[in-house]
């Protein structure tokens, strides 16, 4: 027969266990076993008074961001819902059925004011990749970086020329203005007039990088260990080449400086393969880089390209295939001359009379009087880039795009929710704690509770 719901007057009191009712397997469980903020508040502590009435925990806060990260709740208003009506969330942020959860206000607050100045995010990204060491998951010997363009919350209509782009006096200064023209003050070279400037965040950047219509974007840079694709470093940056360039070089310092770790060979696309970037990695930081180098010499309208060109080091010249040598300079100078242009490039020259009576003027230079190559200072770092492991290599730099991916499709991170590179800065770190967070748990879990029951890992 049909049930009938009772409807009997509630019991005075109840006797629930929060605990009792998360599952075992969840992800939450997972990530609260490697998560550690107990140093936290130490960190925290000259950024509040030892008198007054008590803050929000500030461990409350970053958990709360952790569950928003980790499953895509892109509102902060939504998340304090969410917080509030799910019970393992109540469980990870260690809330209790009865306790209130902090208005969305705080998140503001905190995030502009003792998280920023303190490095805050920072702290908790490298207290999570700590523990990814202890527990194993990164190897050291190999790391892979790359870049991927992510939309900043500015419009394409609210952009202007950049030789046009005034600030109107009379209205006050926002926060992603401030923070953009303190930093032009600061920089010690004159910045360029980009393209096209965004009013309401100029710090972005105008792309089509990753084709179609432009759009303000910013670059998240991410540096991961190959041996389980766990994030090492990650950093904003303006989404074009060169700011991703040196955003490589800034991960690989500060993690050497704050985490002691160096690899033997980094992985990189082919806008890392400069020549310049190239020898960086060779002769300052002894890094084997797996490029593939950036060269631009190859002919594809049926004349020689440089390849042809057999470089003779012991008489610096190259040889060219009709066996005449091309050379810097060809007389001695009383003051000498190094011979190195402004582009850091070595010009190498044929003598006029050895390309007039050449039988193959017209596939070397046809439209010179004169065959010339111009090398790279750096050139001997680019052959260092072209060994054969970077076929291996080459497959695991696709962990890269893997985590690309993931963060904008899982975590739901295809558009920034705050502005300025501040802003940018603090989202791409919250998202690689919880990319971090979620690798470690999934990977480890299983083995973690094996072990518990006895059994065999």
């Amino acid at each position: 027969m049909m049930g009938r719901q009772q409807a009997a007057q509630a019991p005075l009191a109840y006797a629930f266990n929060l605990d009792d009712h998360i599952p075992a397997d969840h992800l939450l469980r997972g990530i609260d076993q490697f998560l550690d903020l107990s140093e936290l508040h130490a960190h925290l502590s000259v950024h509040y008074s030892h008198t007054g009435r008590p803050s929000i925990d500030p461990a409350l806060l970053i958990r709360m961001l952790i569950v928003g990260y980790c499953f895509g709740i892109r509102s902060e208003h939504r998340l304090c819902e969410e917080v509030h009506l799910n019970l393992a969330y109540r469980w990870f942020c260690r809330l209790g059925l009865e306790d209130p959860i902090p208005d969305h206000s705080t998140f503001s607050k905190n995030r502009h004011g003792r998280f920023r100045d303190n490095d805050t995010l920072r702290f908790v990204f490298e207290q999570v990749l700590a523990r990814c060491l202890s527990e194993g998951v990164v190897g050291g010997e190999g790391f892979a970086t790359d870049a991927s363009v992510i939309k900043a919350d500015a419009s394409r209509q609210r952009g202007v020329p950049g030789a046009e782009a005034h600030r109107d006096k009379t209205t006050p200064l926002t926060r992603p203005m401030r923070e953009y023209l303190e930093a032009l003050d600061s920089a010690e070279e004159e910045r360029t007039p980009p393209k096209n400037v965004s009013l309401t965040d100029p710090a972005s950047q105008w792309t089509a990088a990753p084709g179609g219509p432009a759009f303000f974007a910013y670059s998240t840079n991410y540096l991961i260990d190959t041996k389980a694709g766990v994030i090492v470093d990650v950093e904003a940056s303006p989404a074009h080449r060169t700011a991703e360039a040196n955003a490589t070089r800034t991960m690989l310092e500060r993690t050497e400086a704050h985490m002691g770790m160096k690899p033997e060979r980094l992985i990189d696309d082919t806008a890392y393969g400069s020549a310049t970037m190239l020898e960086w990695l060779v002769e300052q930081k002894g890094i084997e880089p797996h490029v593939p180098v950036w060269d631009k010499s190859e002919r594809s309208d049926g004349t020689f390209s440089r390849t042809e060109f057999a470089w003779d080091e012991q008489n610096n010249a190259y040889d060219c295939p009709g066996g005449k040598e091309l050379r810097s300079n060809r007389r001695a100078f009383k003051v000498p001359r190094t011979g190195v242009t402004k582009a850091d490039m070595i010009i190498y020259r044929a003598s006029e009379h050895d390309c007039r009576d050449c039988s193959l003027k017209e596939q070397c230079c046809p439209n010179t009087p004169v065959c010339k190559i111009a090398r790279s200072i750096h050139e001997h770092a680019r052959e260092v880039a072209t060994t054969p492991q970077y076929l291996r290599s080459r497959c695991e730099r696709k962990k890269v795009e893997m985590l690309f991916a993931h963060l904008k499709r899982i975590l739901r991170l295809d558009r920034l929710r705050l502005r300025g590179l501040h802003g940018a800065h603090d989202e791409f770190l919250m998202a690689a704690i919880a990319q971090s967070l979620r690798r470690m748990a999934k990977q480890l879990m299983s083995t973690v509770q094996e072990e518990a029951n006895g059994l065999p890992a």
